[in-house]
């Protein structure tokens, strides 16, 4: 069996996908935009900064695995540094995501026939908002389609984001999911219906896909894997200290932030919050008045924030609508206990009160009576800590990869 992978970045998860096919000898090629040899002579004569972003372009395949389409991808990195934002707007600009999504997927759809005389190909594994254009090539090859969902399904978001909206009036411009129009909803959906296997990362995606207006394909529920556990954590219990909180991620109320904010405030003593994450490019002075009031951090390497998180005693991602949530497993992998919400991956990595904590979604109350209970009793904290180390050390990447690889195969 071959399979097509297509992706315009190739993130974690991605990368896990394309390892365990390679491994698997089913990997037919990898379609993406950039692919960077990061031990290129011309790296080293770019700015550090502008080297090191290109480096994370590289992928652990041979060359003769990897199809490219670099333009458009390029353009979008570069232009907004020289003041063309527009050229990256939301659907509209000629260099935006949803373009480069598109033009990946027309170019792969394009190339499926010549690639499948050179190879034989049985199938493509395609991610949303990239996949139409290479399905219907694919369908017309007779190859199957395969569907990855990353983030719960775009009806279910409507349909619970809009309650935030009114409970949360104050935080409603930082809901951008709303902005999506109708053309590229409607493409979801075709996505979906071309779509002979469906893959997501969590139960609740997967409950999500019950809001599809129409017959859906098969769909497995394989939750990614967690980041290496390294070395032993010493912890200090915290009894004469302010209980250190973190939070890692989009500043919007689509992760819960309102709710985190509000516990804490009334909690009032007691508490360190640490928040790390950009502000999204819209007015919200409601968060601005919040951020003033705790640590901020805007942004960090990755590395630098696995190092924050084993510095901190609880990771709090109240999220209300979230595909999985890899930030629950790398802060899990330090040994930082997470309270999250059952929106979330959490339920599938998280036994409640062992290895961490799950609360009710979009609950202020909920998650302000958990984060009491772990202050009146930090040994929990640490009991947690450790288990969630252990947890993690039994899925690690190449888990979600093979028990990926196994699932496709076998309904061959």
């Amino acid at each position: 069996m071959k399979i097509v992978v297509t992706h315009p970045t190739g993130n974690r998860n991605v990368r896990a996908v394309m390892s365990a096919f390679e491994e698997a000898g089913v990997l037919a090629f990898f379609s993406t935009t950039l692919s960077v040899d990061p031990d290129h002579f011309l790296l080293k004569l770019l700015p550090a900064k502008v080297s090191k972003e290109l480096a994370r372009r590289s992928y652990p395949l041979s060359s003769g695995l990897i199809r490219t389409r670099p333009m458009l991808e390029l353009l979008r990195n570069v232009l907004p540094k020289f003041g063309f934002k527009s050229a990256v707007a939301h659907e509209t600009g000629f260099a935006s995501v949803d373009k480069i999504y598109q033009d990946l997927d027309k170019a792969t759809g394009a190339i499926l026939k010549a690639e499948n005389k050179k190879q034989k190909i049985d199938a493509v594994y395609c991610y949303e908002d990239g996949a139409l254009e290479t399905f219907k090539a694919a369908k017309k090859a007779g190859m199957e389609c395969i569907y990855d969902l990353p983030i719960g399904y775009w009806r279910s978001a409507r349909l619970l984001l809009t309650a935030e909206k009114e409970r949360w009036p104050e935080w409603a411009s930082t809901l951008v999911g709303f902005r999506d129009s109708q053309s590229k909803l409607d493409r979801k959906d075709e996505e979906l219906r071309l779509a002979e296997r469906i893959f997501v990362a969590s139960s609740f995606t997967a409950k999500t896909l019950g809001d599809y207006q129409g017959k859906l394909a098969p769909v497995a529920v394989i939750p990614y894997g967690f980041p290496p556990v390294k070395g032993v954590r010493e912890y200090t219990v915290a009894h004469n200290r302010p209980l250190k909180l973190l939070f890692v991620g989009g500043l919007s109320q689509r992760k819960g932030i309102a709710d985190l904010f509000a516990a804490v405030k009334n909690i009032g003593k007691g508490l360190e919050l640490t928040v790390v994450g950009n502000k999204m490019n819209v007015e919200c002075p409601a968060l601005d008045l919040a951020l003033k009031e705790h640590h901020w951090i805007p942004s960090l390497a990755h590395h630098e924030i696995l190092e924050l998180m084993r510095g901190h005693d609880v990771f709090v991602f109240p999220s209300l609508f979230e595909g999985f949530g890899l930030v629950i497993t790398e802060a899990m992998s330090q040994g930082t206990p997470v309270i999250t919400t059952d929106r979330t991956a959490g339920p599938d990595l998280i036994t409640h009160g062992k290895d961490g904590w799950i609360i009710e979604a979009g609950s202020t109350a909920a998650l302000q009576q958990q984060i009491e209970e772990l202050m009146a009793d930090p040994e929990a904290i640490v009991a947690a800590g450790k288990a969630a180390m252990e947890r993690a050390k039994l899925r690690p990447w190449e888990k979600y990869g093979e028990e990926l690889t196994r699932a496709i195969m076998k309904g061959r």
